[in-house]
């Protein structure tokens, strides 16, 4: 029986500058990053308070988990700020706001109610957007 979840892979088009922009930006650790086969990486991070969820950052780039012939295509709905890869929580959401935005991640829309808690819409480096979330109700 499936026990939970371990890993979520994350397109990136550059993994040296999701390296930069998940660590030194978000704050986030490095669980893996190693070199295997033909000079691909295995690269992983995770939020420090939550050790068994590693994010797997992936080129966006022919290899096994990718095919040639998709890699414009991928490329470009990453670009086009299509994905919605998930929601992110903190216990402070206008804290890290400010904090986030100094260091220069962009934001589609500053804090605001929803019935959920707060939430503010960020991209990564890549284009992929994400819900920092401060829950008011449990």
């Amino acid at each position: 029986m499936i026990q939970r979840l371990s890993h979520l892979s994350v397109y990136v088009l550059d993994q040296d500058s999701a390296y930069d922009f998940y660590v030194n930006k978000l704050g986030m650790e490095v669980r893996t990053d190693a070199t295997f086969g033909e000079g691909q990486r295995w690269l992983t991070v995770g939020p420090k308070g939550q050790p068994d969820l590693e994010l797997t950052l992936m080129p966006a780039s022919a290899g096994p988990h990718l095919p040639a012939e998709k890699v414009a295509a991928v490329r470009e709905l990453i670009g086009s700020n299509t994905f919605g890869i998930g929601v992110l929580e903190t216990d402070d959401i206008h804290r890290d706001y400010e904090d986030l935005r100094a260091k220069g991640v962009e934001f589609v829309s500053a804090p605001q109610e929803q019935f959920y808690g707060i939430e503010a819409l960020f991209r990564d480096d890549s284009g992929n957007w994400f819900s920092m979330t401060q829950r008011t109700t449990t």
